[in-house]
């Protein structure tokens, strides 16, 4: 029989807290997001093993879609089952953030941007995750179908119904990431956050999205910070066989792991190590380099990872001169393509 689950009393001291935007609310440098590894197929035990490890840890953040499994709902209910179990105890000490805007049922009503998928998708959400509210909600995509007016008006609604504390977007662009955030604060609701992707390896948000976040006073939190396991040191001697990009999945293929990309995997490990880190403990730091940067979102499968990003954190910040030969190292590879 599993012992009841107690917290670590030191839990507070291994991550630095970051000021979302010009909220009030602070969040963990790392959050722990239940997209792969938690579905319901998913060893209940081992789920159970990295949430309490996170949590001890110091990673109070755990983000969440209603669409994350497999199947679609089953991240949710494991959570809640977790919660229920061992974190109920915690429940004010958490952010507990959800999503919705891809596709969740058949349907007109199982998608995208609208009143009705929305309201649908959250009290779905709450059922599945045993709680009264969540802290964070974010619309997970744009929806050209549905006019953005009515979007924000349901974000804001479930803000004032007190469903969702924060509200907040999900890989809007510059441009919609302003329209969003001006028809919200006419309904007087803050947008908390933006939920982007970001590593070195994709720095798509850097011209426009990051500045406007910075300048609507808005959070940002990167998914995939080690861009899906390449930067790590999985790839650097080849392509391992139970590796996502063998398994041809949608989100890291083979074919992305060039010869070049091979070859910039390599300096940036070398250059990491001249300064005592991993190749992810530099990307890691990497992303978060910036105060615009409120959070690196990341994914486990077991509770190893974790914990390295944690002490990948506790490092010193990349000092000037790392900043700069990795930027020298990017543009040359840039160059090259």
């Amino acid at each position: 029989m599993t012992s009841p689950y107690q917290a670590d009393e030191h839990r507070y001291q291994s991550l630095a807290y970051r000021r979302c935007g010009h909220s009030g609310l602070r969040l963990p440098a790392l959050s722990l997001g239940l997209w792969h590894n938690f579905g319901a197929d998913a060893d209940l035990h081992a789920c159970r093993q990295m949430l309490c490890r996170a949590f001890d840890l110091g990673i109070t953040h755990f983000d969440l879609a209603n669409n994350y499994g497999p199947p679609p709902g089953s991240a949710e209910s494991t959570l809640g089952i977790l919660l229920r179990r061992d974190l109920a105890a915690y429940r004010d000490e958490l952010i507990l953030s959800s999503k919705a805007g891809y596709i969740m049922w058949p349907g007109p009503y199982g998608d995208g941007g609208s009143s009705k998928y929305l309201f649908a998708s959250l009290h779905q959400s709450l059922k599945r995750m045993q709680v009264d509210y969540l802290d964070i909600f974010y619309h997970h995509r744009p929806d050209p179908n549905t006019p953005l007016e009515e979007t924000m008006a349901a974000l804001a609604l479930m803000v004032k119904q007190g469903k969702a504390l924060y509200v907040g977007l999900s890989n809007y662009p510059a441009e919609l990431a302003r329209r969003a955030s001006a028809l919200l604060a006419d309904l007087g609701v803050r947008c908390l956050i933006n939920q982007v992707r970001y590593s070195l390896l994709d720095r798509h948000i850097e011209p426009e999205t990051l500045p406007a976040c910075d300048a609507l006073g808005m959070g940002c939190i990167a998914f995939s910070p080690l861009a899906g396991g390449l930067l790590s040191d999985k790839y650097l001697a080849g392509i391992p066989a139970d590796s996502r990009a063998a398994s041809a999945s949608p989100f890291l293929r083979e074919s992305d792991i060039t010869p070049a990309r091979r070859e910039l995997l390599l300096r940036l490990n070398a250059l990491a190590a001249e300064g005592g880190r991993s190749l992810s403990d530099l990307a890691l730091q990497w992303v978060l380099r910036t105060p615009t940067l409120t959070s690196a979102l990341m994914g486990a499968s077991r509770v190893s990872q974790i914990e390295a990003a944690v002490s990948a954190l506790q490092q010193p910040p990349l000092s000037p001169d790392e900043l700069a030969a990795i930027e020298a190292l990017l543009s040359q590879a840039a160059a090259a393509e």
